[in-house]
């Protein structure tokens, strides 16, 4: 599956135009999983910069700010146990999904069904034979931590 990015912005004028209009090309952070950054905010509400997202070195979640990403998961993908310090709207693309939490039983995503996930610890595994794709949005919390993609809850959760 092909990401393809266009940006909007201002030329000289002020007159809308595209500023970016890019293929983005997913990152292998895990086995089983690629991650594919399409844009973030450093703060909130948003300050629109002539900086590009995608050169921040960007973790799962940005304190004070918002990321949207890709996530592209594979049969197979290496359980990462995590919670974040935001709320995240989480959209099933294409494939199936297996969202894993503490308390309560798997829920398998389809295309079109959607996860608000509050800061709660969770798991993602494919479900099936075909590869997932996910969504996100990501808005950080107030008094929110930065994320890093290393971080893994599972002491902290019991997991």
């Amino acid at each position: 599956m092909a990401f393809r990015r266009v940006v909007t912005g201002f030329n000289k004028d002020g007159k809308s135009c595209v500023k970016w209009d890019t293929n983005i090309e997913p990152k292998n952070l895990r086995p089983g999983f690629d991650n594919v950054p399409m844009w973030a905010t450093k703060k909130l509400p948003v300050e629109t910069t002539e900086d590009d997202p995608n050169t921040w070195e960007l973790g799962t979640s940005l304190a004070g700010g918002s990321v949207f990403r890709f996530g592209v998961y594979k049969p197979g993908n290496v359980a990462r146990w995590h919670a974040t310090d935001s709320v995240d709207y989480a959209i099933c693309i294409s494939g199936q999904m297996r969202m894993e939490l503490e308390e309560s039983p798997a829920v398998i995503l389809n295309p079109g069904d959607v996860v608000i996930q509050r800061g709660t610890n969770h798991n993602w595994v494919v479900q099936g034979n075909e590869p997932c794709v996910m969504a996100y949005v990501l808005i950080a919390t107030e008094g929110a931590k930065t994320t890093g993609w290393a971080e893994n809850n599972n002491a902290k959760h019991g997991h």
